[in-house]
């Protein structure tokens, strides 16, 4: 061992030998030092006026002698302040003696001095791990990653924040929970703490640019709260040590860089003024593995040349230590010991303080092992801990140790994120900073052991999820967010509400900074592990929305999980991991069912208008979060909110039962159809526009079938969106329509024209309206885009792109563009004076971006308000939002995807089929003539089967042609199809020639519904 001292006016160097024990660690603070033995024993030597060397009767020791008190304890780790001394022993217990009139031992009192340890009873029952004391305040971290602070907090070093006061007791910092910290240090008035992942936090005074603040708060003399220290994050930190007011941090590459207070070349850089950012220590030469911090000086250990070397005013200083204000003379970067001195034994570790320094060594081998200062480690998991655990017999011992181990980790948001975090690679940031296969697959074998799964739910349950950092600003601390939904036990139905909900309120409970990391996290999680997580959220609501009660508890818990459910679902929108369809909850419609029911069961001897109005209450829970449902789903819901809102509008709360409804019928004529339609239209009541719509065409057969209503809106739209109609053009001639710039007719008609689009997708009717998906996007208040445009007019869309694409300077003579544009026949700019502007790579994008707001937008703005006034006065605006533009527009529009042979498949046989089937002869004839038929004609034939050649939101997979033969039925009979029924009357037909025949009599006389029966 190797001890540099300095006495009252002389300078003292001695070598010694340790008989017996060895030291393992030493401390020093201002005037004494504490020396720790390898058989746990505490020795302590220097002044002893304040009781910090925990000796009685004595005001100085020359020579080191043991500490009485601690003689008992297998003392494990030692720290000093400026005056006071903490010991922690083998079991995490502190004791703390010496000064104490700042709070600053702990002991619940600002006791003035205290000559014989003392044990820190708030710490009672918490396994402390590190020790660190700055000049009037002390540090601590458990073994489960808890941080506490106590003593004085003049700055803000205790990082408990603005308004707390000197503390005599510790206080936990819960700026850093969940955080998987691997050291704390303290310096005069500020500290640090160091995680796992090497992202370095500061607080406490920062008036010399010890913290290295940066960006906003560079020049802040203080920080209150722990602060993550941008300037450290990329260079690997392993290590940190504080002076009075000065730091330095070792990197994982061997690199010293410091900051802070400079005065005495403390930071191994010329002392012209304190450095606020981290700089290099070049003058070091060679690769550092120890460092340690004086008050004003700094050691560190190079080991590729075997030198300890010093800078900054040391312990060969001998004036009286004070706040120093004049430069020394000497700034050199000094050796204190050299390879030559060392006489076969190396550097073990160095230890520096105001007064002493001290370096252990070991005898030399020849090992290549780098001697490094070990610092004792929060609990995780690892893979030998997993094998004793799943090893464990049912031994009581064994057992109540592999709890107590389990119990740690599964408490502690940070142990259980240390267990599974990343390696850390030189200069490698993370988007996310633990391994989720990893956790993944530990999980899973540890839950296959019945008493571990077990425990580990307890603890989750009773200590974890009501310790998770909610409102971190760190991402480290998040990380457990994303760990806890790869747990097996997150996953058992019977634990929804036990340990799904409290994680789900966690996040609903996060400030929006911390949400965002998350959803930054989210962001970048594979796809598995972003399934897992909403699976695990859709078994949750599954399991509330079962066991739903009417109360208070049920609804928060429910909107908990619904709300974290559509934060991930916006990440995945955003990102496109997941298909739209991973977020539906198929089994959930049934299930709302059975709540409605059970409601209005339990509500039986209400009145009924109440009883609807809870049940409406409760539904109405589900309307925000649209996702969790199919297309199907959705249009169902968004029809019984539309009836209930009817129902509002009509009758009032006090009635006791809701009428009957008459429906609301159009009386129209095939010759005059849209005069007819429109005039009843323009004279309907909302309300009317709410019921159920029946057509009636003059003359022939009266049916409340779906299939008058689909021939209705598909000869109504087939006529008003012909070109020669007027109302939309058909840009390049394409198969997309559009509202003109300069429309031929009043804009009554748009209005009413919205309508007819409003009545037809209220009564569930697809139809060929043949708008791009800008429409749709409109009716939902989105901004349509370029894409949009690609899809109503192709060519210009992809000119438009060759402008965004093309990089050279010359765009604007290349493609002779200006910010003018010709639409529809009319030439128009699209800014002032937009005609002699001419476009460059500066101003392109907002080119394309006014160019398509011009067609989308502005020049359609009046009539496109009247058509969207009409839509809505039909579908209420809200309840749109249950929709996605591209499902409102498969429920409008319908499915173009046409499978056939499902079409096919899907089929049944009626009376005089009923016995062979699809094996009958004519049915087999029928299905090859039909399947030799064109896309068009079998689109018509469709047509004269349901009344539309669009298929429903379902498509063909679930449409299917129910075949019958009347008996009076012969083979020179055409077939007859019942609309409203999918029914085919096919005659059997014996010669595949009468059934191609009959085939295309269907297809090409497929409108009307005559019968002898008719209204006038």
């Amino acid at each position: 061992m190797y001890f540099w001292g300095a006495g009252p006016g002389r300078l003292r160097r001695e070598r010694t030998r340790a008989s017996g024990a060895e030291l393992q660690q030493a401390a020093s603070g201002e005037r004494h030092s504490l020396l720790l033995l390898s058989d746990g024993t505490v020795h302590s030597c220097g002044d002893n006026s304040r009781g910090q060397l925990g000796q009685s009767g004595v005001t100085r020791v020359e020579r080191p002698v043991p500490v009485k008190a601690l003689e008992t304890l297998h003392v494990g780790l030692v720290s000093c302040g400026k005056e006071h001394s903490l010991a922690v022993c083998h079991r995490g217990r502190v004791f703390a003696w010496g000064a104490g009139s700042e709070g600053q031992l702990g002991i619940e009192e600002f006791k003035e001095i205290v000559f014989t340890p003392k044990k820190i009873k708030t710490l009672a029952g918490i396994k402390i791990i590190q020790v660190s004391c700055g000049s009037y305040h002390s540090l601590a971290l458990s073994e489960d990653a808890q941080v506490f602070s106590w003593g004085k907090n003049s700055h803000g070093q205790l990082g408990l924040g603005k308004d707390s006061p000197s503390q005599a007791s510790p206080q936990r910092v819960m700026s850093l929970q969940g955080i998987p910290l691997t050291q704390v240090a303290a310096g005069g008035a500020h500290s640090f703490a160091l995680s796992l992942s090497g992202a370095s936090f500061g607080w406490g005074s920062n008036n010399a640019g010890q913290l290295a603040l940066s960006g906003k708060n560079a020049l802040a003399m203080q920080s209150y709260k722990p602060r993550s220290i941008g300037a450290l994050k990329s260079l690997d930190v392993i290590y940190i040590s504080c002076g009075y007011e000065h730091t330095a941090v070792l990197t994982q590459d061997g690199k010293v860089f410091t900051f802070g207070d400079n005065s005495y070349g403390q930071l191994g850089h010329s002392p012209t003024s304190e450095k606020r950012v981290p700089q290099h220590v070049e003058r070091i030469e060679g690769l550092v593995s120890q460092i340690d911090c004086g008050s004003f000086h700094t050691l560190a250990y190079v080991y590729t040349t075997g030198q300890v070397v010093s800078f900054g005013r040391g312990p060969s200083c001998t004036s009286t230590p004070t706040h120093p204000e004049a430069q020394t003379e000497n700034f050199d970067i000094s050796c204190l010991i050299s390879a030559n001195d060392l006489e076969g034994v190396q550097v073990k570790h160095i230890f520096a303080g105001m007064y002493a320094n001290f370096v252990t060594t070991y005898q030399h081998t020849s090992s290549t092992d780098v001697s490094k200062k070990t610092l004792p480690e929060i609990r995780r998991i690892n893979q030998s801990l997993t094998e004793k655990w799943m090893t464990v017999a049912s031994g009581r011992t064994k057992r109540e140790e592999a709890e107590r181990e389990i119990e740690v980790i599964f408490s502690s948001p940070a142990c259980l994120t240390a267990s599974f975090l990343k390696k850390r690679e030189h200069g490698e940031t993370n988007s996310i900073d633990v391994d989720l296969q990893m956790a993944r697959d530990t999980f899973e074998k540890l839950t296959k052991k019945e008493w571990i799964s077990y425990t580990i739910t307890e603890y989750l349950r009773n200590k974890l999820l009501k310790a998770l950092p909610c409102c971190s600003p760190h991402q480290e601390a998040l990380s457990v967010f994303l760990l806890l939904p790869q747990c097996p036990v997150m996953h058992v139905p019977k634990n929804w509400r036990d340990l799904v909900i409290p994680f789900a309120e966690a996040v609903y409970k996060m400030s929006d900074r911390s949400l965002g990391l998350l959803k930054q996290c989210w962001a970048s999680l594979q796809e598995s592990s972003l399934n897992t997580l909403v699976q695990m959220l859709k078994i949750a609501i599954v399991g509330q929305v079962s066991f739903w009660t009417e109360t208070e508890q049920s609804i928060y818990n429910v909107k908990a999980l619904l709300r974290m459910m559509k934060e991930v679902h916006k990440v995945n929108k955003a990102n496109c991991q997941l298909p739209e369809n991973a977020f539906n909850i198929n089994e959930l419609p049934d299930l709302l069912h059975i709540c409605v029911e059970r409601i209005r069961m339990i509500n039986r001897d209400n009145n009924l208008v109440l009883t609807e109005k809870r049940v409406w209450e409760f539904l109405v829970i589900f309307r925000d979060f649209p996702f969790v449902f199919n297309l199907l789903h959705k249009i169902k819901l968004w029809k019984y909110f539309h009836m209930k809102m009817l129902q509002t509008n009509r009758f009032p709360p006090g009635e006791n039962e809701v009428p009957q409804l008459l429906p609301f019928v159009l009386r129209v004529r095939r010759s005059h159809l849209t005069e007819d339609a429109l005039r009843q239209l323009s004279q309907a009541e909302v309300t009317d526009l709410w019921k159920t719509l029946e057509i009636e065409f003059s003359k022939e057969i009266y049916s409340m079938g779906r299939g008058v209503k689909s021939e209705f809106f598909y000869c109504i739209f087939e006529e008003m969106t012909k070109t020669e109609y007027g109302m939309f053009i058909y840009p390049e001639g394409g198969s997309s329509m559009w509202f003109p710039v300069s429309p031929k007719l009043e804009k009554k008609r748009y209005f009413l024209f919205g309508m007819l689009c409003g009545l037809s997708f209220y009564n569930l009717n697809v139809a060929n309206l043949p708008f791009p998906l800008a429409l749709f996007k409109k009716l939902l208040g989105q901004k349509p885009s370029l894409e949009d445009l690609k899809e109503l007019s192709p060519l210009l869309g992809k000119n438009l792109q060759e402008v965004l694409n093309y990089e050279a300077d010359d765009i604007g003579e290349c493609f002779d563009l200006y910010f003018s544009q010709h639409w529809d026949e009319s030439d128009v700019d699209l800014i002032p004076n937009g005609s002699s502007i001419l476009v460059d790579q500066t101003n392109k994008k907002d080119f394309v971006s006014k160019y398509v707001d011009y067609i989308f937008n502005t020049s359609v703005k009046a009539v496109y308000e009247e058509f969207q006034r009409g839509f809505y006065k039909v579908c209420d605006m809200e309840l749109l939002r249950l929709f996605q533009p591209e499902e409102l527009m498969a429920a409008m529009v319908g499915n173009t995807d046409y499978d056939w042979k499902q079409f096919e498949k899907n089929s049944k046989y009626g009376p005089g089929y009923h016995n062979q089937g699809e094996s009958h002869p004519t049915i087999l004839m029928f299905w090859e003539a039909f399947h030799k038929l064109t896309l068009d004609e079998k689109k018509k034939f469709l047509f004269f089967l349901t009344g539309t050649d669009r298929q429903p939101v379902r498509g063909l997979q679930e449409m299917g042609i129910i075949f019958r033969c009347p008996e009076t039925f012969s083979e020179t009979d055409c077939p007859r199809s019942l609309v409203c029924h999918n029914i085919l009357d096919l005659p059997k037909y014996s010669t595949m020639e009468r059934v191609e025949e009959a085939l295309q009599v269907a297809i090409n006389s497929n409108r009307g519904f005559v019968t002898t029966k008719v209204t006038q």
